[in-house]
């Protein structure tokens, strides 16, 4: 069953007196469960597609529906409300608050909620269990490697409980023992627990953990099987 249905999504951008495309009716749809990596080269529309599906950009036409809500059509405050349930997106720098501790960086989203403050707290404990960081729920960021600070972010992502995680080079500044446990992660969460994942990565390696590799070569997406088990 489609989680995730992009119809006939036209694309573009100003550039100056030009005006670039990126999609010209891309029609695709993402499986529930599944593990997609995306590849392709720099500004081939790899995070475009991630934020479209987020909400985060409007197409210029055609539609993104995510779980049978209509993304593309919905108000600011529709998709704030709706992304806070929906999505968990995790980015390449991390994004964490330098003066929160891992346990408030996590908690953050949740801020949101209805949830007291005990079932806040049970929430992030049990989401940085999952990313194997109980011991460092008090650690300001300067005090985590690389690999923990995208694991705490992997772990805000993940708190709320959210039907699709969408990653933009999770592993892009992370060292290759680093990476290895992102990735692992990763697996974890999609086969354990199910997650739908999209994850844009240069990296084949990374590409290798995901069930489906999708290239974008001029806003086409071409796949090839992962090697993923």
């Amino acid at each position: 069953m489609a989680l995730v249905e992009i119809r006939d999504v036209f694309k573009s951008f100003k550039r100056e007196a030009q005006t670039v495309d990126v999609y010209t009716g891309l029609t695709i749809d993402f499986e529930e469960g599944s593990y997609t990596a995306l590849m392709g080269p720099s500004g081939s529309g790899k995070s475009t597609l991630l934020n479209l599906v987020a909400g985060l950009d409007k197409p210029t036409s055609g539609t993104v529906t995510v779980g049978g809500a209509t993304v593309s059509s919905m108000s600011p405050s529709q998709l704030a409300d709706w992304r806070a349930r929906t999505i968990g997106f995790v980015f390449q720098s991390y994004n964490l608050l330098p003066v929160l501790t891992a346990q408030q960086n996590v908690e953050l989203p949740l801020l949101l909620t209805n949830l007291s403050r005990k079932e806040r707290a049970d929430r992030t404990a049990l989401a940085l269990g999952v990313v194997g960081l109980s011991d460092r729920l008090d650690h300001y960021p300067r005090q985590l490697s690389g690999g923990q600070e995208q694991r705490v972010a992997i772990a805000r992502a993940i708190v709320a409980d959210p039907t699709l995680i969408l990653l933009d080079e999770p592993t892009g500044q992370l060292d290759a023992k680093s990476s290895e446990e992102v990735l692992e992660l990763l697996r974890r969460l999609n086969k354990e627990f199910r997650k739908t994942i999209m994850m844009v990565t240069h990296d084949a390696k990374a590409a290798d953990h995901a069930s489906t590799v999708l290239h974008l070569e001029k806003g086409v997406l071409l796949e090839r099987a992962g090697v993923a088990t």
